[in-house]
């Protein structure tokens, strides 16, 4: 029976029953990471909860969770799993349960905290040899992309427009810019300089993002984030797409038009290999 973490306890999945005026049910007033794990090790953990600290103080959630607090529970859940191979922690916030449904927020309510296991699909080899479609459309969502709440619906519209399109992402366009993929980071490398969206409220500060920000600085690969404009997708060498799932994949045709020689690139490699051997460390 897969295990679950259900307000301080450790019980099975089936067990937890959430209340129909929970918050996070009527209002999507919450917050939520997914963290990976390799062969029973946690990949990044004190980024994920940080990121999860910074916006529970961003909606004014108070929890009183310590980061060792949240450690903990991603430690035991990932150590108690059941599963044999690779797996997602997913760890989920809301304000809690009110007596009755009013916007504001309410006194005197206890956080709901929720946290469960899933065993980890990664990218198939294909996506790493001939890399994958995409698609580009509007960003439809809120103006508080940094922050990960269980908001998704944007999101889960902008997946399901890849998905009718037989394409593995969509990337989002707001005012000219490109923001994000459906729930992925996007790069654009030209002449060897990987750019990437600046960090502001447009897009979520990917975990992977930040490794690979580190790993080219390590590796004397040119970075900049700066503001990336949609048309530079058509004369990009090599774009990409990153997140705790997709990991780092590269886009090698995007609304049908081949990204440079419509192979995986050269940077993309470097990076790629990079990346693979922070996650054995």
């Amino acid at each position: 029976m897969t295990i679950s973490y259900w307000n301080g306890r450790y019980l099975p999945l089936d067990q937890v029953q959430v209340s129909p005026l929970d918050r996070g049910f009527l209002f999507a007033d919450g917050l939520y990471e997914v963290t990976a794990a390799y062969n029973g090790r946690l990949f990044e953990a004190e980024a994920h909860v940080t990121r999860l600290q910074r916006g529970l103080a961003s909606l004014r959630i108070e929890t009183g969770m310590s980061d060792g607090d949240w450690l903990a529970i991603l430690e035991r859940l990932t150590a108690e799993s059941g599963i044999d191979g690779d797996l997602t922690v997913y760890l989920h916030v809301t304000r809690g349960a009110a007596a009755a449904r009013a916007h504001g927020f309410p006194a005197g309510v206890a956080p709901t905290i929720f946290g469960m296991v899933s065993p980890l699909k990664r990218p198939p080899d294909s996506w790493r040899e001939q890399g994958v479609a995409a698609l580009t459309m509007p960003d439809i969502r809120w103006g508080r992309c940094d922050l990960k709440t269980i908001a998704l619906l944007g999101s889960v519209l902008a997946q399901q427009a890849a998905t009718d399109a037989g394409v593995v992402d969509a990337i989002q366009i707001r005012d000219g810019f490109v923001t994000e993929g459906a729930a992925t980071n996007v790069f654009v490398v030209k002449d060897g300089v990987i750019a990437t969206p600046v960090a502001d409220h447009r897009i979520l500060i990917g975990i992977t993002r930040q490794v690979i920000q580190r790993l080219a600085a390590a590796a004397g690969l040119p970075f900049v984030e700066r503001d990336v404009r949609a048309i530079e997708l058509a004369t990009a060498d090599e774009v990409w797409i990153a997140s705790t799932t997709k990991e780092i994949t590269p886009v090698t045709t995007i609304d049908g038009r081949l990204v440079g020689t419509g192979k995986p690139g050269p940077v993309w490699s470097r990076v790629a290999a990079l990346f693979a051997e922070s996650q054995s460390r």
